[in-house]
Formats: structure tokens, C-alpha cells, sequence
């Protein structure tokens, strides 16, 4: 049975509505960071989420207007080899991350003082601080903006799939049959477009909350200034005894998981694989000099191809195209 989505309405209570109270309370400090050209990061308090999905459903509604539309026949790739990847009659998938579903809900049975324990996790892009896949990608499409948040660029995007090679978790998404490859070279470039969360950066623009923290009834994730989250999330740690996610990962990432369990035990026992990231230990994949020097060659060249893009997608009606 399809969830049908709309508008919620979750405050029930004196107890959800002193969460919102503190939610509100972080996101303006947040709202401050933002003005100041401050980082931003998010804490999710682990051992609060209950799966209840009110999250993924609002992430979903909130950023309808964002998803991909793709045309249908697609074109015939070259070489043979590169297959469509298709999502737009999937769209009702919720277990992992596609291009119409940009945050999940992942479950681990775990122990915890000897008793088992059913975690759920919401699990979305972690915006890392030193993004390879804003580094490294050839064609300038995503962008790390001044609060430390990463996105792509759908009207640039040609599908590459660059960025998610370079994701240490594999998070960006393609979806084929949209965007600037069907003009440029469709048999040959790109095969699509990719997508990810953007933590409703243009949400954020106009002072409002991220739709996910908007909507949760558990007050699971705090936002803020990052040096003020960071002290939140080891304060927090030390007070369940427990252990910090995203912290130093990758170099360090503006998303900090807190657990009452150590994350390798985690790792153990959650789905992984296409479009469920895993919880292991990263080392920072842009301190290689493979990918400094790679990421000084591509910057200036991405550069050149983002503008571009950019001019041929802002001056370029697909529709007269077609029907002239």
C-alpha cells in the first residue's frame, strides 16, 4: 500500500513539543552560523530515532520539485557496456538511497549491556568538510557552499558518476534520461544525472529548518554552528558511554552519529551495499597525493566546463528543440 504524502502535523503533546522548542532553539543558532559564512553541521543522537520514516517522507515532499524527470525512450549508450540506470518507476522505494529518495532509514540489531536492541539510523550524505566529490568532479557540478554544505548541480550534472566513485559511502545517485547529456553527446556523455541530499540548502537560505529535523517527533538530530555541534556530540558520547561517527572520517564531516554501541559492531550486522552505506572507518581520501594532484588538475578545468554549462543550460530551451 502506497504512503500517500502530505503536509504533517506531528506535535503531540508536551513532550514532542518541548523537542521542538529545542530544535528550534539550535536552528538559530544555526541560522546565525549561516549569516557569519560559519560551518554547519548536524548531530543525530542515535539511540532517540524510533524508524518511524516521518524523516524520509518529509525529505521526499520537501524536495519533490528537485527530482529528476526523465525522457523516455532513452538514448543508445556507447559502448554497449553502460546501462541506463532507471529509478522514475521506483520512486515509492524508501529502503535505500535513489534519486527520489535521499535519506533512509537503516536498522541494526545490536547488544547493548547484554541485552538485544533494535537501532534504526537515518542515513543521508555527510557533507564532508573536504568533499572529493566536490574535488574531483570534472565538470565543476557540485559545490561545496560557504556552511559547508555539498550539492550537485542538476543543471550542470552530465552523470558521470565520478563523485560517487570518490565517495568513500557511494551516496550520489544517477538517474538517466535527464539533464545536459541529452543535448551535448547522448550516446556518449554521462548517461544522466546525479543526486544526493543537499540538506535543504535553499531552505536554509530563507532561515527555515531542514525538512527532516523539521519533521522529526523524537528531536533525533541537532543543528548548529560545527564547532558547537562537535562539543555537543562528545558531550554526549561521554555521557552514554557511547561513540561518535563522522567526526574525523574522511578527513571530518559536518554529520556527527552519536551510539550507545561502537560502530564497528554496527557495521557488522546493517544491509550494505548499492544505496545502503556502511559504517567503517575512513581515512581521509583527499590527503593522497593522487587525489591533491588530481583535484589541482580538474579545479581549473571544472571551472571552465561549469560556466559552460552553465551559459548552454540557461540559454538552451530543450522544449522549442523539440518542437521547432
Amino acid at each position: 500500500m502506497k504512503r500517500i504524502i502530505t503536509r504533517r502535523s506531528f506535535i503531540k503533546g508536551a513532550v514532542t513539543a518541548a523537542c521542538s522548542i529545542a530544535s528550534t532553539s539550535s536552528f538559530a543558532r544555526a541560522a546565525s552560523a549561516l549569516k557569519s559564512g560559519e560551518p554547519i553541521a548536524t548531530l543525530l543522537d542515535i539511540s532517540k530515532c524510533v524508524g518511524c520514516q516521518e524523516c524520509v517522507y518529509a525529505c521526499k515532499e520537501s524536495n519533490q520539485a528537485k527530482y529528476p524527470k526523465p525522457e523516455k525512450p532513452f538514448p543508445k549508450m556507447y559502448p554497449s557496456t553502460v546501462k541506463a540506470e532507471d529509478w522514475s518507476d521506483k520512486t515509492d522505494v524508501v529502503d535505500r538511497l535513489t534519486p527520489y529518495n535521499w535519506l533512509y532509514i537503516q536498522s541494526a540489531t545490536v547488544e547493548i549491556d547484554g541485552e538485544s536492541r533494535e537501532l534504526t539510523i537515518p542515513r543521508r550524505c555527510m557533507h564532508c568538510q573536504n568533499p572529493p566529490c566536490v574535488k574531483l568532479c570534472p565538470w565543476g557540478s557540485a559545490i561545496q557552499l560557504d556552511n559547508g554544505i555539498s550539492r550537485i548541480d542538476s543543471d550542470t550534472c552530465l552523470g558521470g558518476a565520478k563523485c560517487q566513485t570518490v565517495c568513500p559511502w557511494l551516496i550520489p545517485q544517477r538517474q538517466t534520461g535527464v539533464g545536459l547529456y541529452l543535448d551535448l553527446l547522448p550516446a556518449f556523455a554521462g548517461n544522466g544525472v546525479m543526486y544526493k541530499c543537499d540538506r535543504c540548502y535553499n531552505k536554509i537560505a530563507e532561515g527555515e529548518m531542514p525538512a527532516c529535523i523539521e519533521a522529526c517527533p523524537e528531536n533525533v538530530q541537532t543543528i548548529g554552528p560545527r564547532d558547537e555541534i562537535l562539543k555537543q556530540a562528545y558531550e554526549l558520547a561521554v555521557s552514554m558511554n557511547g561513540y561518535i561517527y563522522g567526526d574525523k572520517e574522511n578527513g571530518g564531516t559536518n554529520t556527527f552519529y552519536v551510539s550507545p554501541v561502537p560502530f564497528e559492531k554496527i557495521n557488522e550486522v546493517i544491509e550494505k551495499g548499492k544505496g545502503k552505506p556502511h559504517f567503517e572507518a575512513v581515512a581521509d581520501t583527499m590527503k593522497t597525493g593522487n587525489n591533491l594532484a588530481l583535484s589541482m588538475v580538474v579545479a581549473p578545468v571544472a571551472g571552465v566546463a561549469a560556466a559552460f554549462a552553465k551559459f548552454y543550460a540557461t540559454n538552451t530551451n530543450r522544449d522549442d528543440k523539440k518542437n521547432s
